[in-house]
């Protein structure tokens, strides 16, 4: 709480950093960041306004003639039905005062001890909500952690929530701010109450209302346009950088909201996480209620990036942050700074700070996550309940690789409008863990992972036919168009005059991140031609129904160390869709005469260990080299390797080999027990192998085993995990 020091009122749990006010520099700055926001459209119309107000008052209506319906079905004496109320109340950015259009209200209805949440709320007013002519979209989350229903009311979004009272008559003058309010509630509306008491909290305790509204304006857009805005993915949300912008806001009491955007990517790229970020002391209260304490609690340790909430109960409302998510905050926050830097020396302008991030120009391998279902309303469902599992996937993938490869969930969902089904589609970038040794034959096994994450997404109790998932693994060229603006693939930025600091140019344009492997400026990685075919996808219907040419084809390419980029597009034609391991790198490889297939070579003169290896079925492990030199240095230094008689060479790209069943051309197992052992396996493992080098010793930069659910059927070219009904 705020404190009186020195006559002045102190907030938060330490003293300012600084009481200065803004300079002649500052405020011009400040004018600058105004216009831009406006210019951005972040502010609603006077109507939009006037609907929201006027939707939440029919709102009001609507549960306190549910409430009444709901007495007189329990046979409730005229006076008890007389006197039943429920009241709506807001929280949020609405709340904040820092919505802007098209945004949803944040509402909870609360409600008396006789109006049960399960039959009640999510059946009774369900019912009510689904007769009315202005509410569509209506969605039931009843099994969320906060439970909730979705729906737009005259086109304006709605997410409500319930808490219900141990009292028999809610009063109109209702505070619940008082701790009182919770006694003898159950966990689930303690969650819900939590959301208004925590946003009222923080109007309390920041300095400035007006300026903390402007300042939280700026970082959500900030942190939307570079993609770490949802919690649900792992990242922030709503609330969380409400609390960071408040506990800055605490920290310059006296700034105004462009030397606050400024001040905070330079206090939290220097905060030493998981330091928790606090408003307010933490209250033990009078309920007994837990409160966030990790001396007491083993499960609190393990939170990375606590910011805890300053109502009682205290909790820590970033709990769903990993180890990949926060890396990724991180050095968004330290290219955030550096443009913030050359902004208050005229270096940059505003527009830099809020630049999109090149989410698919950052990483080399990504996993594509396709959702289908028959309708939209299914879809939607359907989207909702796998988008909520997507952060386990992410939890999982760093749990089976020991945190050696590390994710990059992407909030934005993309629609292919070539599909004939309802259809929305994420991605997940996919690096190496930087900063280690890369060890010899390394590899990251994530089947199982991508299994288990199948598993747990099947068991959707609401699923209905037609509600299927797709994970495949794609390569950065191979990124389908309907993820970029107007359906078009951008450019390649030229390698010449990249930035080579660590948090890149503080003058570039939109700050770049850090310029490292794996990431957008990696000198190592190809550069993507123009017109580079995908394979076409087979309908959902008809996956295994591959015509007798291409099972020849695949057979040939599967047991081959490389095909000619011509045979690559004859087979990624007729292929079964994106991922397909075998064929992702195959247009890396250079078309040249001395470079000769394996496929090319009579089956009677392959090794009998080989003719026993040569089904495609199981897993592909691509190679890549980290020489960091010039492609054209690979090609004409690239080693020659025998196998069975013929002579092969490394590709400009990098490419070394593809493994077949978990063995490399050139060395191939003969033990199939040993195979099978492998690739029952999950996590971080070595390869039993040695990785293919360039001449200078370098080894491969990354390699990713990607088992397909449907490979037996494809003969190795599907590696699209479904989830079927």
């Amino acid at each position: 709480m705020a404190s009186h020091q020195n006559g002045q009122h102190q907030y938060g749990v330490t003293e300012p950093l600084s009481t200065a006010g803004p300079t002649e520099a500052d405020l011009a700055r400040d004018r600058e960041l105004d216009k831009f926001l406006v210019e951005a459209g972040l502010y609603e119309s006077q109507e939009e306004s006037m609907l929201r107000e006027e939707v939440l008052g029919h709102l009001d209506q609507i549960v306190k003639l549910w409430v009444k319906k709901i007495s007189i079905s329990r046979g409730y004496s005229d006076q008890v039905v007389q006197e039943a109320n429920a009241k709506i109340f807001t929280f949020g950015s609405y709340r904040l005062g820092v919505h802007g259009p098209g945004t949803d209200i944040d509402t909870l209805c609360i409600g008396p001890r006789h109006a049960t949440r399960e039959e009640d709320f999510f059946i009774v007013l369900h019912n009510m909500l689904l007769e009315m002519p202005e509410v569509t979209e209506l969605h039931p989350v009843p099994d969320a952690h906060v439970p909730i229903l979705k729906f737009k009311f005259k086109g304006i979004s709605i997410d409500l929530l319930y808490a219900r009272l141990a009292l028999w008559v809610i009063p109109e003058d209702l505070d619940i701010s008082q701790e009182s309010i919770l006694c003898n509630v159950d966990e689930q509306s303690v969650r819900s109450l939590n959301g208004c008491r925590v946003t009222d909290q923080i109007l309390r305790l920041v300095p400035n209302i007006q300026t903390f509204r402007t300042t939280l304006r700026c970082m959500k857009l900030w942190a939307k346009r570079r993609g770490v805005y949802s919690n649900v993915t792992g990242f922030l949300g709503g609330v969380n950088w409400a609390l960071l912008v408040a506990r800055i806001c605490q920290l310059y009491p006296n700034a105004v909201p462009s030397m606050l955007v400024s001040r905070f990517f330079r206090v939290y790229t220097q905060w030493r996480w998981p330091n928790p970020v606090m408003l307010c002391e933490i209250e033990e209260g009078s309920l007994g209620l837990p409160v966030w304490d990790p001396r007491k609690n083993p499960r609190d340790r393990l939170h990375l990036m606590p910011i805890i909430t300053p109502a009682y109960p205290c909790m820590n409302s970033s709990y769903n942050v990993s180890t990949s998510t926060l890396r990724v905050m991180t050095e968004q926050f330290e290219s955030a700074n550096e443009v913030c830097k050359a902004v208050e020396m005229k270096q940059a302008d505003w527009s830099a700070l809020f630049e999109t991030y090149p989410f698919f120009e950052a990483y080399k391998n990504y996993l594509q996550i396709d959702i289908m279902a028959a309708d939209q309303d299914d879809l939607r469902a359907w989207k909702g309940w796998v988008e909520s599992r997507l952060r386990q996937l992410t939890l999982k993938i760093e749990r089976d690789t020991f945190g050696m490869l590390q994710c990059h969930p992407y909030p934005c969902e993309f629609v292919d409008p070539s599909k004939q089904v309802q259809n929305t589609a994420f991605f997940m970038g996919l690096q190496r863990r930087q900063g280690v040794p890369i060890r010899e034959g390394q590899q990251f096994d994530i089947r199982g992972t991508v299994d288990e994450f199948r598993h747990s997404v099947s068991s959707y109790c609401y699923r209905k036919p037609g509600m299927c998932i797709y994970v495949s693994h794609v390569r950065r060229k191979q990124i389908p168009v309907f993820v970029f603006p107007d359906g078009v693939r951008p450019p390649r930025p030229s390698r010449i005059g990249l930035p080579s600091s660590k948090s890149g140019s503080p003058g570039s344009k939109g700050g770049s991140p850090p310029s490292k492997q794996g990431q957008l400026g990696d000198e190592n990685d190809d550069v993507p031609r123009q017109g580079t075919k995908r394979g076409a996808e087979m309908p959902l219907e008809g996956v295994t129904e591959v015509p007798q040419k291409l099972r020849a084809q695949s057979l040939d390419s599967a047991i081959g160390l490389s095909v000619s980029r011509a045979r690559a597009a004859s087979i990624s034609s007729a292929a079964v869709g994106p991922g397909d391991l075998a064929t992702d790198e195959l247009d890396d490889i250079p078309l040249s005469n001395t470079h000769k297939r394996v496929s090319d070579v009579p089956l009677d003169k392959l090794s009998d260990s080989f003719k026993k290896q040569r089904s495609p079925t199981g897993s592909y492990i691509l190679t890549r080299t980290s020489s960091g030199r010039s492609e054209d240095e690979l090609e004409d230094s690239a080693p020659k390797r025998t196998v069975n008689g013929q002579s092969t060479m490394v590709s400009k790209s990098g490419l070394v080999s593809i493994s077949v069943n978990g063995s490399k051309t050139g060395h191939i197992s003969t033990n199939r027990s040993i195979l099978e052992e492998r690739s029952k396996g999950r996590g971080f493992m070595e390869s039993q192998v040695r990785p293919g080098h360039t001449d200078n010793g370098s080894i491969d930069e990354l390699e990713v085993i990607y088992k397909s659910a449907f490979s037996e059927m494809l003969l190795g070219f599907q590696n699209i995990l479904e989830v079927t009904s």
